[in-house]
C-alpha cells in the first residue's frame, strides 16, 4: 500500500502563534514534500481553495515547484474542484506538471465541499452537479481522444481539437474524489476511475458498504480493479500525550472555524478523543499506534493508497517535518 500526505496549505493563527503569510506557508509546503520524499513516502496532494484560511489556490503551480525539486514522489492534487474550472486548461496545467515532474503527475477530481469557488468564477450553485457530470466527462476525453469533438452547456464547443501539450506515455490519472455520496462512488466505478474517499469524522469502517458499491459498479462497468485510497486526518510524534498536545489545539479551531459555517458546534476534547480511538478517523498518536490504525483500515476496506491529512490547523513548520519523518521511517515500514 502507498502512503503519503496532503495538505491545504492552512493559514490559522494558534494561540499566540500568528498565522503565517501565505508566501511562506507554500514554502514550508514545498519544503514539507521534499521531506516526504526524502522519508520515503510514495504521495504528496495539494488541495485547492479559494479563501483567506487556505494558501493554495492554485495546486498545479505549487506542485510544479515540488516537482523541481523532488525526484520519485508523485504529486496529485487533493482535490482540483473540477465543476468550477475548465477542464481545458486543467488538462493543460497537469500535462504539463506530468512533462516537468517525468510523469509523475496525477489529478483528483472533486465537486468540493467548499463553494467559495463557484461565485468566483461565475457558476451557479444551482449546477453543483451537473457542472461536474459534464466537465469530468470533457476532461475524460481530452485525456482520452485526439482530436476532441464535443458540446456541452457551460463552456464552449470543441471542433477536431487537439489540447496540448500530451502526457508522454500514458494517460493522466484521474482520481475520483468523494465524500460519502453513493452516487459519486458509482460514478467512479462505471467510468473505471480510481476512487478516494475523505474520511474525516466517525468511524472508517462505515464506509466499507460504499466500497463494495464502488466494486460493484465497476464490475458492471466491465473494468478491471481500480485503487481505493483514503485521506484522513492525523499527526504524529514521539508520545501520545506530546502528539495530543501538539495537535489538539490548531484541529479544534480549524474544525470549530470551519463548523461554525456548517451548523457544527465546537470541537470538544471528548469528540476528539473519541476520534483519535482505535476504530475512530483520527489518526493521532506515536509511530506503532497510528500504524496499527493505519493497517486495520487498511484491511477492512481494501486499500491501495493511505493520505494522512496533518496540516488541519497550522502546526509549527519543524513539527510537521518531525511528524513527516515518523510516518515515512517509522510508519510506513510497519504498515508494510
Amino acid at each position: 500500500m502507498e502512503l503519503g500526505l496532503t495538505t491545504f496549505a492552512e493559514l490559522y493563527a494558534v494561540g499566540d502563534r500568528p498565522a503565517p503569510s501565505a508566501g511562506e506557508r507554500l514554502r514550508e509546503v514545498v519544503e514539507e514534500a521534499v521531506a516526504a520524499e526524502a522519508s520515503g513516502l510514495d504521495v504528496y496532494g495539494v488541495g485547492e481553495h479559494h479563501r483567506k484560511d487556505f494558501a493554495a489556490s492554485a495546486p498545479a503551480v505549487v506542485l510544479a515547484a515540488i516537482a523541481g525539486r523532488t525526484e520519485r514522489i508523485q504529486l496529485t492534487s487533493a482535490v482540483t474542484v473540477l465543476s468550477s474550472d475548465d477542464p481545458v486548461r486543467v488538462y493543460q496545467d497537469f500535462a504539463t506538471l506530468d512533462g516537468l515532474s517525468n510523469g509523475r503527475a496525477e489529478l483528483m477530481a472533486g465537486r468540493g465541499s467548499f463553494t467559495e469557488s463557484f461565485p468566483l468564477f461565475g457558476y451557479d450553485l444551482a449546477d453543483y452537479d451537473e457542472l461536474f457530470e459534464e466537465k469530468l466527462a470533457l476532461l475524460l476525453h481530452l485525456r482520452d481522444e485526439a482530436p476532441v469533438n464535443w458540446a456541452g452547456k457551460f463552456r464552449a464547443p470543441l471542433r477536431d481539437t487537439v489540447v496540448y501539450p500530451r502526457t508522454e506515455n500514458r494517460p493522466l490519472p484521474v482520481w475520483i474524489a468523494v465524500g460519502g455520496s453513493p452516487e459519486s462512488v458509482i460514478r467512479a466505478g462505471l467510468l473505471g476511475l480510481p476512487l478516494a474517499i475523505a474520511i474525516i469524522g466517525g468511524q472508517p469502517a462505515r464506509f466499507k458498504p460504499l466500497v463494495d458499491l464502488y466494486h460493484r459498479a465497476l464490475e458492471e462497468g466491465g473494468h478491471d480493479k481500480q485503487p481505493v485510497a483514503v485521506h484522513a486526518h492525523g499527526y504524529l510524534a514521539d508520545t501520545d500525550e506530546q502528539a495530543v498536545a501538539d495537535f489538539y489545539e490548531p484541529y479544534a479551531l480549524a474544525m470549530s472555524t470551519i463548523g461554525r459555517e456548517r451548523g457544527w458546534g465546537p470541537m470538544t476534547q471528548a469528540q476528539f478523543d473519541g476520534l483519535r480511538a482505535p476504530g475512530g478517523s483520527l489518526f493521532v498518536g506515536t509511530p506503532d499506534f497510528v500504524a496499527e490504525k493505519v493497517a486495520d483500515v487498511r484491511d477492512t476496506l481494501g486499500l491501495d493508497r493511505f493520505m494522512l491529512h496533518t496540516s488541519v490547523g497550522t502546526l509549527p513548520h519543524e513539527k510537521v517535518l518531525h511528524n513527516i519523518e515518523l510516518l515515512g521511517n517509522k510508519v510506513a515500514p510497519q504498515v508494510h
